[in-house]
């Protein structure tokens, strides 16, 4: 064989490999940011625009940090000399956790590695949203936690950023 055409063969070999050895994006696997969180409370539904927050969904896991509150944190300029309340005030609000996920019929089930709140890494846990896909948002209405069935279910919108 000529060495021109062995080169073209690989050339096309090595592209069509490429193209198609990729998986298909799952319809979660992304970066997400909640847009807004609806939940009932004693003036009936309130729907609010969180503090900043990220999600991020691989094939198996998902990670997801955000500030929860509608009040700014405020700064904390030395924390070897703050006040536990200027620490809760400044750490309490932030939610950090990861782990991996699975979808079944209907169901976003979260299972935490590492997170912010212990009680969310104990073992057996779960936490448990029922969830839709619509209009290009992911809406999440909460189920289940690492204390049992959620008394007043919250909804989650978030929106796919990257």
């Amino acid at each position: 064989m000529n060495a021109k055409f062995l080169c073209l063969f690989g050339l096309v070999l090595t592209s069509t490999i490429a193209v198609f050895g990729q998986s298909k994006r799952g319809p979660f696997e992304g970066v997400w940011q909640v847009a807004e969180v609806t939940r009932r409370g004693t003036d009936g539904l309130m729907t609010f625009k969180p503090g900043p927050n990220l999600t991020i969904f691989t094939r198996k896991h998902y990670s997801r940090i955000d500030v929860q509150g509608q009040k700014p944190r405020p700064a904390l300029v030395n924390p070897a000399t703050a006040t536990a309340e200027e620490l809760r005030e400044v750490w309490g609000p932030s939610v950090a956790e990861a782990g991996t996920y699975e979808l079944t019929q209907g169901q976003l089930i979260l299972r935490p590695i590492v997170a912010k709140n212990p009680a969310a890494m104990a073992p057996d846990v779960s936490i448990v949203y029922s969830y839709k896909l619509e209009d290009g948002a992911l809406i999440l209405t909460s189920q289940r936690d690492q204390n049992g069935l959620v008394a007043t279910p919250f909804t989650i919108k978030l929106m796919r950023i990257d």
